[in-house]
């Protein structure tokens, strides 16, 4: 499979072939505040973006960043910008015609931004310790429509999981299924380019981040993608794909439901483009100075992580309500929560 992909995304930056679907493109709204920053990348950088959803999370000026499969560097260059001089973005790819892309235009962003603050690295993304990284040392691990793409995804996050610091996070844009996708899809190449042949099925990917040591998965947004090819449409049948946004807190000891011990926090209003609120899933949208009740799992990913200084914490874990009133925690999932392959969580 890691010839089909080299092959695949080779052809697409030759121009020898189109893609076929809307899954390694970008059809969310985008911030104001990021268009000056995509502005200032070369435009043969921009135009050999394939990614899925936006990898630009919040609060990271300083923060030392790894993207996998950073392809020709779109998302390296952009991030370069946000964690500034102080900060790192390494990018990883297996792919010689991207990585000539993104290593052609480093001086010319070097010069734009006034530093030079990126390093690229070859290699696979399942094979994370076999490169020149040392383990804890990144504070966040960015991907965009790549963990699908790789024939091993356990060990990717076992790799990622490696990598990161205490209170780090893997915050990544993948594809998902609504079942788990049969071998003729698996096995089409066209399809895999596309993203679609390796897409894990919502609940199959729970299960692999919990054993990978990511209890607690936070969905932050996803959306349907349409495949526009009628020959592909007719291969893939009733299966739904989503492009969706995850972050995985490496924080040991989370529990795998969302218990309530009567706490809550506050929002300070104090992280850059975020004045009003801070959205921390789907679930967490926490409004700018007001009370905000969370379980002990989502007290501990706001308290020990880079997000802390911006928040005021309410209570411990002296005592215990039960599990969090709403919130599906280990329950069974139900068939809304796997529609939008979320968690029913508090």
């Amino acid at each position: 499979m890691h010839e089909v992909v080299q092959d695949y995304y080779g052809r697409q930056l030759s121009g020898s072939s189109d893609l076929k679907t809307s899954a390694c493109c970008d059809p969310s709204q985008m911030p104001e505040w990021l268009k000056p920053l995509l502005a200032r990348i070369h435009r043969d950088v921009l135009g050999r973006y394939y990614g899925c959803g936006l990898v630009c999370p919040p609060l990271l000026e300083g923060c030392r960043v790894l993207d996998l499969g950073c392809g020709s560097g779109r998302d390296v260059y952009a991030l370069a910008q946000l964690v500034g001089a102080s900060g790192e973005v390494v990018g990883v790819d297996m792919t010689d015609e991207q990585l000539a892309v993104a290593e052609k235009y480093r001086a010319y962003h070097a010069e734009q931004f006034g530093y030079d603050n990126v390093r690229f690295v070859k290699g696979y993304i399942e094979q994370l310790d076999a490169l020149d990284l040392a383990p804890r040392s990144f504070d966040i691990i960015v991907s965009n429509c790549v963990v699908n793409l790789s024939p091993d995804k356990s060990a990717v996050l076992k790799g990622v999981g490696r990598l990161l610091k205490p209170g780090g996070e893997f915050y990544f844009s993948d594809v998902y299924a609504d079942r788990r996708v049969p071998d003729a899809v698996r096995n089409d190449p066209v399809l895999y380019g596309e993203c679609l042949g390796g897409a894990l099925y919502w609940n199959d990917f729970l299960r692999l981040a919990r054993a990978t040591g990511f209890i607690d998965p936070r969905l932050v947004e996803d959306h349907p993608i349409a495949v526009t090819d009628p020959a592909l449409a007719a291969k893939v049948g009733a299966i739904r794909f989503y492009s969706a946004t995850y972050r995985l807190f490496a924080i040991n000891g989370l529990e795998d439901g969302c218990e309530d011990h009567g706490q809550a926090v506050v929002y300070r209003g104090s992280i850059a483009q975020h004045p009003d609120r801070f959205v921390l899933d789907k679930h967490h949208d926490i409004e700018t100075g007001k009370v905000f009740p969370v379980c002990g799992n989502t007290y501990r990913m706001l308290r020990e992580s880079r997000f802390a200084p911006h928040f005021e914490f309410i209570g411990d874990f002296s005592r215990h309500f039960g599990l969090f009133e709403g919130c599906g925690g280990g329950l069974p999932f139900d068939a809304g929560t796997i529609a939008t392959g979320g968690i029913a969580c508090c």
